[in-house]
């Protein structure tokens, strides 16, 4: 690649790129799932998280903006005015809406007389959902142009003083690159179902040590009492009705759990508009009101879980709901697994297995950075630890896929 020949840019609104042009670098890498063993899996080519319907809806809400400490700084690559590739980009004032926590490391910096904040975060907001971040058009020179987004970044942390860049939650091919460049290492775990080519929910129970399998149908049979009905709502079903009643849950359950929910209703509506076809709601009805739900998002191989309300509690509805529906839903659609959301071990017995996740991270300090690297490489350290710990309480018949 002749480096004369492209241009490097910082874009502080998404609505100023064409979205065909963002999608076909966002898309145009195919992304194996997170599992040690990904054979007979399906590679994943269309991260809804990561389109321009998607970052596009977070801004134009009024949900990233540097209000609320999220100032969109996305880095472009263009080669004779043609966007080759890009990454989404945000100057942060704080380190909320990341889930991969590093208040540590701000608190340490700033008694030492430093100034962590802002950072550069190269992720989705509010999204702990790992996918692609180097985005590059297929048929491009992948490598070197990711190198050069890495740079980018970098540059924009040394001219504007900045004292960090954080990639997080990372597809392997970008891993593999940041590594290659010298970036920190980190890693945590989430939990994901795996799709063993079941021809339905009855033969993926099949799979399991007896006494789980009776475990998840009592639980099953326990959520619809109380006359629950469960909806999957999807495509041109979706309403202005089912956001509003949505909505409400994702507001009651949000507030109670995080004080300040992160996203507003006019998001909802803008990704029910652009993203008819990459939406699932999964609703309960009681007596004819909606009184619990759950927001997924379809990719082309993958299920992902990612917000989940009520206004009425009942035993083992969450379960259903979130977990259980997705997982039917994923087997009728042949999609080859599930994801669903950050932290909660409680998912292993109902059939979610640990999947290590990963993130990279360029310090300027170089007091900061020798701290930073000792701590990451026993954290390393534990997180494999636990995640053998956990596999061997998977659910699963011997030979199964923990």
């Amino acid at each position: 690649m002749d480096q004369d020949t492209i241009e490097i840019r910082v874009e502080d609104r998404l609505s100023a790129l064409d979205p065909a042009e963002w999608d076909a670098c966002a898309f145009g890498e195919p992304v194996t799932p997170g599992f040690e063993d990904a054979s007979g899996l399906k590679a994943e080519t269309h991260n809804p998280f990561v389109s321009h319907a998607f970052l596009s809806s977070l801004e134009e809400s009024g949900c990233v903006r540097a209000e609320t400490g999220w100032l969109p700084q996305h880095l472009t690559i263009r080669r004779e005015g043609r966007l080759v590739a890009a990454m989404p980009a945000y100057l942060k004032s704080h380190s909320q809406g990341e889930y991969v926590f590093d208040y540590g490391w701000a608190d340490a910096f700033e008694r030492a007389g430093g100034r962590y904040y802002p950072k550069l975060q190269i992720s989705v907001p509010f999204t702990p959902v790992p996918g692609p971040r180097l985005l590059v058009r297929a048929g491009e020179d992948t490598e070197r142009l990711k190198q050069a987004l890495v740079a980018g970044a970098t540059e924009l942390c040394r001219r504007h003083d900045i004292s960090s860049a954080h990639w997080t939650f990372l597809s392997a091919p970008d891993r593999e690159v940041l590594s290659r460049l010298g970036m920190l290492q980190r890693t945590d775990q989430q939990f994901h179902w795996r799709n063993n080519g079941y021809g339905s929910f009855d033969d993926f129970l099949g799979a399991l040590a007896s006494r789980k399998r009776k475990a998840i149908r009592k639980e099953r049979r326990e959520a619809h009492e109380a006359g629950i009905e469960i909806e999957r709502v999807t495509g041109s079903d979706l309403t202005e009705g089912h956001w509003d009643a949505f909505y409400a849950f994702y507001m009651d359950t949000g507030s109670r759990k995080w004080g300040r929910p992160y996203l507003n209703r006019r998001f909802f509506s803008l990704i029910g508009e652009r993203m008819t076809d990459r939406i699932l709601l999964v609703m309960a009805k009681r007596e004819g009101d909606y009184i619990a739900g759950a927001l997924n998002l379809v990719g082309d191989s993958a299920l992902y879980g990612r917000n989940w309300g009520c206004i009425e509690d009942h035993p083992f509805l969450h379960f259903e709901v979130c977990y259980y529906q997705a997982i039917e839903f994923a087997i009728e659609r042949g999609l080859s697994w599930v994801e669903a959301g950050a932290q909660g071990q409680h998912k292993l017995a109902r059939g979610y297995v640990p999947v290590t996740t990963h993130s990279a991270h360029h310090i300027a300090h170089p007091g900061l950075r020798r701290a930073v690297a000792d701590y990451l490489e026993n954290e390393r350290l534990y997180v494999e630890e636990e995640g053998r710990a956990l596999a061997e309480h998977a659910p699963y018949r011997r030979g199964g896929p923990a």
